[in-house]
Formats: structure tokens, C-alpha cells, sequence
């Protein structure tokens, strides 16, 4: 029996061993089979020219000739493909590119071909026109093959999956093709394109890989019934945020799934049908309906400015710090220092700087700007060129609470990583400020003002060969700590949602436009000692940015998630400014960008009062600090009565240290729309 056994067994396991071998054969020796492929295609084509140019009928002479010339056709053929790496290409992801190569090395081919025919006397026995029936029988079977294992490829020849999601695409332009053609790719056919919708009059009744297109936006959800569609993607990576509202709009009226197809920069991974809709597809996030578009900045002169130095970003574990970090890693200084004394932040974006580039040096210093020997130390082994100056204390009602340590980094810190910065001999320092520096109401936007102050006023600074500066923006949307990611943690818990005045509007930005204000100031001539700012468009309304984020969530504000209104907090404002009444702007080199004008004439007084401000933080002195801070921020409009004057009170209760918010509204009490 158990002869028998291994008798049979054997076949059977040299079968499995084949079946198993075949696959690694052929992608071992892939370059010698298309070879050998194009071999064939060469001899079927040449041979159907002949018969095609007698009908048939081949006469004797000229089957001789086909003989004599074919291995000079099949020499020729091959070296053309070789030449032109015909072999190198992977048939089932064939492209444009392929045919254009392929014509090409086929035309060629030909002309070679009749070239080499001519020379060897040989032309009078083969007719002219089989050389170009041969041509065009070539490129006939060498693209039609190609396109046969593509289209078996892309599961036209293969399973599908029985019940594909039905999308609605919006977008009928390169973008919509290459979503169109993404979702091609995966063979089980997971998402399926039905209809295609455009604002385009003249794209009407056209179609994209047979996806007709049928309407317009404002046609959407007709559209959605007619072609019983569960998810509209928005491939429309060039639409303004206010087409992108329309079309989110529509999809929430239709109630409907919605989805963006990412901008090409977006990395895709692959994988089965569920995964593959994931990776070609993207949330709409807040960042798209932004009421003005986003400003992208020219990389040249960055490049120029930064490539090579040695680089020192404080704060370098915050948001708007490893942003920067990230945009100037890519244009390759020569050691990139990142200072922050939050460890772990900065531990992972140590990490994901050296797993994106590997051979940049990234050196992560855990240190506090409030300490000064600290600061030098850093200067002295690393000695950066430019000075990136992030680390502040940011959030307003907390630093309410805790004046002292609002000045003692926001202040202090910046003194230190100033002073250590001139002493080193950097090149350029910029200090990264804030819109709540102006006329500001609360104690952090003081400390702001303050530290703008320094850089741009403090003697010893400003006689210095040190090149200081300052950039001030708006609210970072989605940085740490900021109103989108609470929110987002708010609706994740199931609401409410709170917003502190249903009038409360803030100047937003992305985190990539702030970085590269950043680095754009930084490289501007004309900013050196100036306040540099962008044109940051309207002031967008906190209630509206919660109830977007309740819709893309694909529920309804007021109804599926509550907003509650708790009135404004101590040292908020209802609306912020960008310029004092003080202050006036001129244009700068770069569009969108723009220089403000408040030069610091009385050095010497600056630096005595703030000398008294840190002497009032180091002993605690709550009420000297907020005398101190309206000395240096006289424009903030103070009345300290309520901070000075009377009994005094816990830290947490004082409403605002005491300047009054530029609307004149004081906090409200909470309600419910």
C-alpha cells in the first residue's frame, strides 16, 4: 500500500512543485519571455503582411524573400525594443507613455528595417507596401496584447464583486479620469463609478471610460436617486472653498455618503476592495471649506536661504514647530535642531523626520527657553545659523490664571534665545507671534505684544549684525490645542459641542500656509526688523466651523449633536485684529504677504520695563505683572480695577486680568440656541 501511495504522491507533488515554480519563472525571466513575445508578434505580423498584400496567394519568390529577411526583421525588432526598454514595461499597468514608447520603437523598427532591405539589393523582391502593412500590423498586436493583459488587470476578465458600492463622481476632468482609472486597478470592483457630474456645459452627454457624464452640481441629488448612488466623490482637487461648500451643500441635502479624491501629493496604498476605497478616497475635512483659498508660496527662496545651515527650531514639537520642521527638511539644511521640553512630542516628530529623511541630522534637545544656560549651551555646541523662535505658552484663559509663567516663557524665553542667538552670531531670528497680540485683552496676547517688542526694540538686539523679525497670523485650524481638534473630541463623545458667543469669529489658517508664512518672512529683504503678516481674507465664525464639522460628521447640528453657548472666556475677544490703530502696512515682494510698520524707537525704556515685568514674575507678584504688562502694552486699553483695586481673588475666578475686549462685550452667560 504504501508503495502504491508514494507511486502516486510522487506525480502529484512534482504537479504541486511546477504550479508552484511557474510563477517565480516568469517573473525571474519576465524580460527574456517579452522578448521572446515580441519575437512572435514580429513573425505572425510580418507574415500576415505578405499574405495580406497578395490576398492570399503568396508566390514563391516572395515566400523566399520572406524567408531571407526575417531573422534581419526579427534582429532589428528586438534591438528597437531593447532601445527603446519596451522589455522593462509591465504590461498590465500599460499607459500612454507605453504606446507612444511603443510606436516609436516600432516606426523605428520599420524605417531600419527598409533601410537595411534597400542595402542588401534585396527591395525589388519585397513590395514597398508590405514593409508598412508589416508597421502597422506590429503596433496592432503589440498594443492590442498589451491591452488584453490590462484589461484582465483591472478585472474586466476577472471576478467583481456582486454588489459594488454605487458612487456619483463629481468632477469629469483629469482628476475624475484618474479616480475613474484608480478604481479600475482593484479587481474586485468595490466602488463603481455610475455617473459623472460636471459644471461644464460643454462636457454634457460625454463620457470618461464609459461613465457618461450627466449633469451638473445642482444636479446632484437627482443624479444620486436616479442612479441608486450611496457615496458622491468630489474629485475636484482645484475647487475654491466656496464651490467645495456648494458641493457639500448638495450631498448633505441629498443625504448621501461624500468623499474627496487627495491631491496627487497624497500617498495611495493598495490592497483588497475595502482598503483600496479607503486609500483612493479621503474625508472632507474643514481645511476645504475655509472661506478663502489657500496661499501657496514660491519654495525658491527657501531653498536658497536654508539649504546647508544649520537650522534651531524652538518649540519644535508643537504644531506650527514641526510643520516647519517638516517644510525645511525638505530643502536639506545641514542639521536640523529641534528644542522643546515636551519629550514625547518630540521624540515622535524626531521620528517621523528621520523616517522621511533619513539622511538629513535631526538632533531633538529637551530644554526650557525659560533656562538660560540650558538655551547657551545648545547655541554654543550646535551654533544655528537661523533661529526659529515657536515656544510659547498659547492657551488665553490659562495663562489668565498663571501671568507669571506667561511671562516667564512667552518673555523671558524669548530674551534668553534671543540674547544666546546674537552672542552666537545667527544669521536670522524669527519670533512666531500671534494676531492676539494686538490691542490684546488677555494676559498671553500681553506677553506676545511684549516679546515683539524685544526683537524688534531691545537695544543690544537691534545694534546687533543679527537679522530679527516677527511673522503674526491667525488661529492655526487643527493645531494642538486649538478649537477643531476640541470639537472633534466633543462630537467623538457624543456632543455637546460648546462654543463660548455665537458671534465669536477668529482669522483661521491651515498649518501649512503658517509654516510657509514663516519661511516666506524669513526670506523677504524687506522684513528685517518689521512685523510680517498675511492676508489672512474675512474672519471666520466659530459656530459656523462647529456646525460644518457636525455635517461632515454626516449628522445634523441641533438635532443629532447639541451646540451649547457658555459665553466668553476670561481674556477673549469676540473679534481679533491683525494691526493696532498705531500700526499701517505696506506691501511686500511677495503677493499676500505684507510688512507692518511699528518701529520700536525707545529702546532703553522697553528694556527697564521689562526688567521690572521679569522681576515681578520671578517673585510671583501677580498684581506687578499686570502693572508691568500695561506699562509695555499701553495700547491694550486697560482698566485694572478689577485686578488692582479691592479684595483680592483667586486666581481662577478673576474674570480677565483686566483689559477690556475690543467689541466691549464681556463674557455671557451660557445658553442654548
Amino acid at each position: 500500500m504504501s508503495t502504491r501511495a508514494d507511486a502516486v504522491g510522487a506525480p502529484r507533488s512534482a504537479i504541486q512543485r511546477l504550479e508552484r515554480r511557474v510563477p517565480v519563472m516568469i517573473v525571474r525571466h519576465r524580460r527574456l519571455l517579452v522578448l521572446l513575445a515580441h519575437a512572435a508578434i514580429t513573425m505572425v505580423a510580418y507574415r500576415v503582411a505578405f499574405a495580406l498584400r497578395f490576398d492570399g496567394l503568396v508566390p514563391a519568390e516572395a515566400v523566399r524573400a520572406f524567408w531571407q529577411s526575417l531573422p534581419m526583421l526579427l534582429v532589428i525588432r528586438l534591438a528597437a525594443v531593447a532601445q527603446f526598454g519596451l522589455h522593462r514595461g509591465y504590461w498590465r499597468h500599460v499607459g500612454q507613455q507605453d504606446l507612444i514608447d511603443l510606436t516609436l520603437a516600432t516606426t523605428a523598427g520599420t524605417v531600419c528595417f527598409a533601410a537595411a532591405v534597400a542595402l542588401s539589393g534585396a527591395v525589388g523582391e519585397i513590395p514597398r507596401s508590405v514593409l508598412l502593412l508589416e508597421w502597422m500590423v506590429t503596433l496592432l498586436l503589440s498594443g492590442g496584447t498589451r491591452f488584453v493583459v490590462r484589461a484582465a488587470r483591472e478585472g474586466r476578465l476577472s471576478r467583481v464583486t456582486s454588489d459594488p458600492t454605487r458612487a456619483v463622481i463629481v468632477g469629469a476632468g483629469a482628476a475624475g479620469e484618474r479616480l475613474i482609472r484608480q478604481l479600475g486597478h482593484d479587481g474586485t470592483r468595490a466602488v463603481r463609478a455610475v455617473a459623472l457630474l460636471d459644471d461644464d456645459p460643454a462636457k454634457r452627454h460625454m463620457s470618461l471610460h464609459g461613465v457618461p457624464v450627466v449633469g451638473t452640481v445642482d444636479e446632484l441629488d437627482a443624479s444620486v436617486r436616479r442612479h441608486q448612488a450611496t457615496l458622491v466623490v468630489i474629485a475636484a482637487p482645484s475647487a475654491t472653498p466656496e464651490q467645495m461648500r456648494r458641493i457639500v451643500d448638495r450631498c448633505l441635502k441629498a443625504k448621501v455618503e461624500f468623499k474627496r479624491l487627495p491631491a496627487l501629493g497624497e500617498v495611495l496604498h493598495g490592497g483588497n476592495g475595502t482598503t483600496a476605497r479607503r486609500a483612493v478616497l479621503a474625508d472632507v475635512e474643514l481645511e476645504h471649506l475655509l472661506v478663502r483659498d489657500p496661499v501657496v508660496f514660491d519654495p525658491t527662496p527657501v531653498a536658497r536661504d536654508f539649504g546647508g545651515s544649520v537650522v534651531l527650531i524652538t518649540g519644535g514639537a508643537g504644531s506650527v514647530g514641526a510643520e516647519l520642521a517638516r517644510q525645511i527638511a525638505r530643502v536639506g539644511p545641514s542639521r536640523l535642531v529641534l528644542l522643546d521640553q515636551a519629550e514625547s512630542p518630540l521624540y515622535f516628530v524626531h521620528l517621523e523626520l528621520l523616517r522621511a529623511h533619513p539622511e538629513l541630522e535631526v538632533v531633538p534637545v529637551v530644554a526650557d527657553v525659560g533656562n538660560r544656560d540650558a538655551i547657551a549651551g545648545v547655541f554654543e555646541r550646535h551654533r544655528p545659523r537661523h533661529v526659529f523662535h515657536a515656544a510659547a505658552y498659547k492657551h488665553v484663559p490659562m495663562m489668565e490664571a498663571h501671568p507669571a509663567e506667561a511671562v516667564r516663557n512667552n518673555v523671558l524665553g524669548t530674551i534668553h534665545v534671543a540674547e544666546c542667538a546674537v552672542e552666537h552670531e545667527a544669521q536670522r531670528f524669527v519670533l512666531i507671534s500671534t494676531d492676539k497680540a494686538v490691542r490684546p485683552s488677555s494676559v498671553m496676547g500681553a506677553t506676545k505684544r511684549v516679546a515683539e517688542r524685544i526683537v524688534l526694540g531691545w537695544p543690544a538686539l537691534r545694534e546687533s549684525a543679527t537679522d530679527f523679525r516677527a511673522v503674526r497670523f491667525g488661529n492655526v485650524l487643527g493645531s494642538d490645542g486649538s478649537v477643531v481638534p476640541l470639537f472633534r473630541r466633543q462630537l467623538a463623545s457624543g456632543g455637546p459641542i460648546t462654543v463660548t458667543d455665537p458671534e465669536v469669529r477668529r482669522y483661521f489658517m491651515t498649518l501649512p500656509e503658517a509654516a510657509q508664512l514663516v519661511l516666506q518672512a524669513a526670506s523677504i529683504p524687506e522684513a528685517a526688523s518689521r512685523i510680517v503678516m498675511l492676508e489672512m481674507g474675512e474672519q471666520v465664525r466659530i459656530l459656523d466651523l462647529a456646525e460644518n464639522l457636525i455635517r461632515l460628521s454626516g449628522l445634523e447640528p441641533y438635532r443629532d449633536v447639541q451646540i451649547v453657548f457658555t459665553g466668553l472666556r476670561p481674556g477673549e475677544k469676540l473679534h481679533e485684529e491683525l494691526m493696532s490703530t498705531t500700526e499701517c502696512t505696506v506691501p511686500s515682494g511677495v503677493e499676500k504677504i505684507h510688512i507692518v510698520q511699528t518701529d520700536e524707537v525707545d529702546g532703553a525704556s522697553v528694556r527697564a520695563q521689562v526688567e521690572r515685568l521679569c522681576a515681578a514674575a520671578a517673585r510671583g507678584d501677580r498684581t506687578g505683572v499686570l502693572l508691568a504688562l500695561r506699562q509695555l502694552v499701553p495700547e491694550g486699553v486697560p482698566a485694572l480695577g478689577a485686578v488692582v483695586g479691592g479684595p483680592q481673588v483667586p486666581a481662577t475666578a478673576v474674570p480677565s486680568w483686566g483689559w477690556r475686549s475690543s467689541s466691549g462685550m464681556a463674557a455671557r452667560s451660557p445658553r442654548h440656541p
